[in-house]
């Protein structure tokens, strides 16, 4: 029950189209779910770790604790969403407390096109809003340490382990909506994309009270704008 209605849960949903696809091998059910999976859970991956490849990687392990809470503004996560060409790609990062979202399309996984990204969005932002950026483990990431120069601390997750950043993949799952894995990446343009990122990001979101996240990110900037600002009382 919620606000006196009757609601059915999203994991009824999941085990119900679960169990029409394992009865009737009917794989189009699974078209009415968001991310059009035919099977749930981790399927494994072949080859190892890059980890070891990570130039002073700090494991989230390490992280303060406050980032978990999502209370303190600040804190981020960062990920590559894939499509079918294996090629082209798109840079994602969401604040946590906000989950606003920055988008940039690339169209290869060099990590220097991944850090000048990632440089061009944090140095725009005051120090208050750029604390931490936690992302996986892959080599794209490999120059993450030069965003210790603007004083954005990064983590990593452990391997294998993408849920540890769990708010970038469900805004990831979000996204697919709008660009599933066998979209025509090249075809997409620049406007294309901060059109994408302002629809999402003026959504409203149950998780912030029905507030958009560019309004509860819009009035954290604000507030360190204005507290920078204040004069100092005359003694």
């Amino acid at each position: 029950m919620e606000q006196g209605r009757t609601l059915t849960s999203y994991e009824s949903i999941y085990r119900f189209i679960d169990a029409q696809i394992r009865r009737t091998k009917d794989y189009s059910w699974r078209h009415y779910l968001p991310r059009g999976k035919s099977k749930r859970g981790f399927r494994g991956r072949k080859g190892g770790s890059a980890v070891q490849h990570i130039q002073g990687r700090i494991p989230i392990t390490q992280r303060p604790a406050e980032v978990q809470s999502r209370q303190q503004f600040g804190h981020w996560e960062a990920d590559l969403m894939m499509f079918s060409n294996k090629k082209h790609n798109l840079l994602v990062a969401q604040e946590r407390s906000s989950r606003f979202v920055m988008l940039a399309l690339q169209h290869d996984k060099q990590s220097r096109r991944v850090i000048d990204n990632e440089l061009r969005w944090f140095k725009a932002m005051p120090k208050p809003a750029r604390r931490t950026l936690t992302q996986d483990n892959g080599t794209e990431f490999a120059l993450h340490y030069k965003l210790r120069d603007i004083d954005l601390q990064t983590y990593f997750c452990n391997p294998r382990s993408p849920w540890q950043k769990g708010g970038v993949e469900n805004m990831n799952g979000r996204l697919r909506r709008y660009l599933p894995l066998n979209t025509n990446v090249q075809a997409l343009q620049e406007n294309d994309i901060v059109q994408l990122a302002a629809l999402i990001n003026n959504t409203p979101r149950k998780c912030l009270d029905f507030k958009t996240p560019a309004e509860v990110f819009s009035m954290q900037l604000l507030h360190f704008k204005c507290e920078s600002t204040f004069p100092l009382t005359q003694e």
